[in-house]
């Protein structure tokens, strides 16, 4: 796909994204999106093109750090309950609490049979939300072997991905196929009404923006709400002063471009 269809595309998603959130506000509706995938499957890259033109008040992103001394002691879903969204707010989770059924898995951070218990009581927990008013909306962004080579090697060479490339990505990189067993049993057990998963390619990074955006915006019943006209009018010159008398006093910033 050239830049420019792409760009094209993108512009009439976001501004569907626009609609979305003007319809969020209006109606109170309440929206969690979980994006779950493999290292380098482009989550960062999706979530950056649905928030870039919309409201940080609006479209919340979550992504939590490893727990702390305090949050272990905790039932493990509380710590992700604390974020959910209020009455017209949208909350996107770049990772969730599927991290249980991932890399705590493959990593052993977590005993089997918690994993198992989580597994089987998570889709009770994903029907309440359901029930409660909640949209929840999951993703799995699913990127080839050979793909996740490349972009590891690109955030290894390149000084401006190197910050992405996490002590946690080296170590999980040679455990591609426990991480496919993960998966496939977390499709299993989870993948379930109301609350299915689906899969989007993100080989083409491209393609997968698009067709991610496009699948959120068909899972949600909003619709265009229609807004007044404005009408600024015109500035009032009651009070007025010379601006450039008030900031001799104030150092200004040199150009240097």
């Amino acid at each position: 796909m050239s830049g420019k269809a792409y760009e094209k595309k993108l512009l009439k998603l976001q501004t569907e994204l626009c609609y979305l959130q003007d319809w969020v506000r209006e109606t109170g509706a309440r929206i969690v999106i979980v994006l779950e995938g493999r290292d380098t499957a482009g989550k960062g890259g999706l979530i950056k093109r649905m928030t870039e033109r919309v409201s940080p008040r609006t479209f919340r992103v979550v992504a939590l750090t490893a727990p702390n001394e305090r949050e272990r002691t905790k039932l493990y879903l509380q710590r992700y309950i604390e974020h959910f969204p209020a009455a017209g707010e949208i909350v996107i989770f770049d990772r969730s609490w599927y991290n249980r059924a991932g890399v705590e898995r493959v990593m052993g951070y977590t005993p089997e049979k918690d994993v198992e218990k989580f597994l089987q009581n998570v889709p009770k927990f994903e029907n309440w939300l359901v029930e409660s008013g909640i949209i929840l909306i999951k993703l799995w962004l699913e990127v080839g072997k050979d793909e996740q080579d490349r972009r590891f090697r690109q955030r290894v060479e390149d000084p401006l991905r190197q910050w992405k490339l996490s002590p946690m990505d080296v170590k999980s990189y040679s455990r591609w196929y426990d991480y496919s067993r993960a998966r496939d049993a977390m499709f299993e057990a989870t993948s379930r009404s109301p609350a299915f998963w689906y899969v989007v390619n993100s080989d083409d990074k491209k393609r997968a923006r698009l067709n991610g955006i496009k699948h959120i915006l068909s899972q949600i019943p909003y619709k265009k709400v229609k807004r007044p006209k404005v009408h600024l009018g015109k500035r009032s010159n009651k009070h007025r002063y010379d601006d450039k008398l008030k900031t001799q006093k104030v150092k200004l910033v040199r150009e240097v471009y």
